[in-house]
């Protein structure tokens, strides 16, 4: 008969880590305003190297997203009626009918989002207000940190 000397061996427990957007998302964010000039926009977005960015109200609602190809609609214009660059607004030319997410949403979900929505980025709204913004990059480096017992 042989004898261990281990003891009772417990079952192994795979420790489920939770990956919510809150944890992983960025908080301190460039916002614009929608009355704000696009020209001030388009400089913002280049000398801070960021393709994108939520546009708020006055009370931090999220009422829409600039982005790069936003941008191109007013470079194209002006090129297409040989006109120099407007001053119009954000509003003018931001998607106004924006995909947000929760705080409290799984990474595993954002993942699959970005991949069925083909965003760079989602803004995080909690109780009306925007709270961060999260990206692909964002989401990879929320999975470096998941230990290979995880992985299913």
């Amino acid at each position: 008969m042989v004898k261990s000397y281990r003891g009772l061996e417990m079952p192994k427990v795979v420790d489920k880590q939770q990956l919510l957007v809150k944890d992983y998302m960025a908080t301190r964010l460039i916002k614009f305003k929608p009355d704000q000039s696009i020209i001030e926009a388009m400089n913002l977005l280049l000398s801070k190297n960021i393709s994108g960015a939520p546009v708020v109200n006055d009370q931090n609602e999220l009422v829409g997203m600039i982005s790069e190809s936003d941008c191109m609609k007013e470079i194209i214009r002006g090129k297409y009626h040989n006109m120099p660059i407007d001053t119009g607004s954000v509003s003018s030319y931001m998607t106004k009918e924006v995909v947000y997410i929760v705080p409290a949403l799984n990474i595993f979900e954002v993942a699959q989002m970005f991949l069925e929505r083909k965003l760079r980025r989602f803004p995080v709204v909690y109780m009306g207000k925007l709270v961060g913004q999260i990206s692909q990059k964002d989401v990879i480096r929320a999975f470096k940190k998941v230990r290979s017992s995880t992985w299913r």
